[in-house]
């Protein structure tokens, strides 16, 4: 699985990614910024899902998130945000994201979130909407 990670904290990006590569079927790739997802996105390596920070620059909220699909052609795209409430997950959802992940997920259901997305099936953890 390909994924690519977009936060523009080097502590997270770094965690993230030294985790999920420990996973024996992730492959992944990092960038600090949506200007920079957006080129890899639209590059000749086919995600099989992209992560990106909601309060990274340049999201300027949901239109970074619309300008990540329009370069995805199709390919999942989803939010991880420490601070968005369940009103953006929900907009980001009805907006096209495939999943909302909050930062303060287990690594396990992280991992297993990442797998479901990637098969092309929409998450959000149900405790979070309910909170």
């Amino acid at each position: 699985m390909r994924i690519l990670l977009a936060d523009d904290h080097d502590l997270v990006l770094e965690t993230l990614s030294a985790f999920l590569t420990m996973q024996a079927d992730f492959e992944v790739e990092t960038c600090g910024s949506l200007d920079a997802a957006c080129e890899k996105i639209a590059g000749d390596i086919a995600y099989d899902l992209v992560l990106l920070d909601f309060s990274m620059p340049g999201m300027n909220g949901l239109e970074g998130l619309n300008k990540a699909l329009a370069a995805s052609h199709g390919r999942p795209v989803a939010i991880m945000s420490g601070t968005a409430n369940k009103a953006v997950a929900q907009d980001a959802i009805d907006s096209g994201a495939i999943g909302f992940l909050p930062k303060t997920m287990a690594a396990q259901s992280l991992v297993n979130a990442i797998r479901f997305m990637a098969m092309g099936e929409t998450y959000v953890p149900l405790d979070f909407l309910n909170a």
